[in-house]
């Protein structure tokens, strides 16, 4: 009798556990490019809300290389299956790379934010910033546009993902875009900080 119960117990606790679930919609950053899927930045956030308590949470990481903000819906629409409670929504670097128009890029964010908006699932919005040699009309309205997104849907805002991660050979690959370990390690840093009084 004492096993079975202790067998239930387990099985109920297991269960309590993993309830809630982080989608982070990205690109080759978030899919953790150059290193170990456990080295990236939404693994470390998953171990890094369940040490804080948090152990009701998953993260999932729906990282793509070569991502834009055009394929948001999309992969959404086959993401929210799942049911997920949030989604940090990662995209827009490849859009800026490519010298996609702001406006383009904004209306494809704007697009997914309805999207999650109209399918209950709070969306956290992950600012990025572009190189200043795109030229300084284009880095600041590229800035601005995540910034304006956050105010007119009142989503959760991380201004700057990348924050003292992008433009620091220390924290970079060789190519000087995409995160090391010990980048991803601060990346993680600055969303916990960011979300773990809201999760």
């Amino acid at each position: 009798m004492r096993t079975l119960l202790f067998t239930l117990l387990i099985f109920f606790s297991s269960i309590s556990f993993a309830q809630k679930k982080l989608v982070i919609l990205g690109d080759s950053i978030t899919e953790g490019y150059g290193v170990s899927k456990e080295a990236a930045y939404p693994a470390l956030l998953e171990r890094k809300l369940h040490d804080s308590g948090k152990k009701d949470w998953s993260v999932i990481n729906s990282g793509v290389s070569g991502s834009t903000t055009a394929s948001a819906v999309g992969r959404m629409k086959w993401l929210f299956k799942t049911k997920p409670d949030t989604v940090l929504l990662a995209l827009g670097a490849n859009d800026g790379l490519r010298g996609v128009k702001v406006e383009e890029s904004q209306k494809n964010l704007a697009t997914a934010i309805e999207y999650a908006q109209k399918e209950k699932v709070r969306v956290i919005l992950a600012g990025l910033y572009m190189p200043p040699n795109y030229g300084q009309d284009y880095t600041a309205q590229f800035k601005k546009m995540f910034s304006d997104l956050s105010k007119k849907y009142k989503v959760t805002f991380i201004p700057f993902i990348l924050d003292k991660v992008a433009g620091n050979p220390k924290y970079n690959l060789a190519d000087g875009i995409h995160p090391n370990e010990e980048g991803h390690k601060i990346i993680a840093d600055t969303i916990f900080n960011s979300l773990k009084g809201t999760l």
